[in-house]
C-alpha cells in the first residue's frame, strides 16, 4: 500500500475537491482519496504506485495544477488490518 500526497493548485471550494476526487477515482484504482482546498492537498491511499506523470495528466484535465508529489509506503494503523 502507498500513501501519495499531492499538492494541487487551483482548488477553491468543496466542489473543486469533489472534481479532483472523482477524477482520481475514475482514472486509478484507489482505496481512498481525500482533497482539501484549504491545504491545496490531495491524499491518495492505493495498493499500487501511481506515477507523477499519470496523476499530473489526470489532474490537468480537471483544470487544476499538480505542484508537488510525494509517495511513501503506507501501513494501516489500528487493530483491524
Amino acid at each position: 500500500m502507498y500513501k501519495i500526497t499531492l499538492g494541487v493548485d487551483g482548488m477553491m471550494c468543496g466542489m473543486c475537491e469533489a472534481h479532483v476526487n472523482d477524477q482520481i477515482r475514475k482514472n486509478f484504482k484507489v482505496k481512498k482519496v481525500n482533497s482539501s482546498h484549504s491545504k491545496n492537498e490531495t491524499v491518495i491511499i492505493a495498493k499500487e504506485e501511481i506515477s507523477k506523470e499519470a496523476l499530473d495528466k489526470a489532474i490537468e484535465e480537471t483544470g487544476y495544477k499538480l505542484i508537488s508529489y510525494d509517495i511513501e509506503p503506507y501501513e494501516k494503523k489500528g487493530f483491524f488490518k
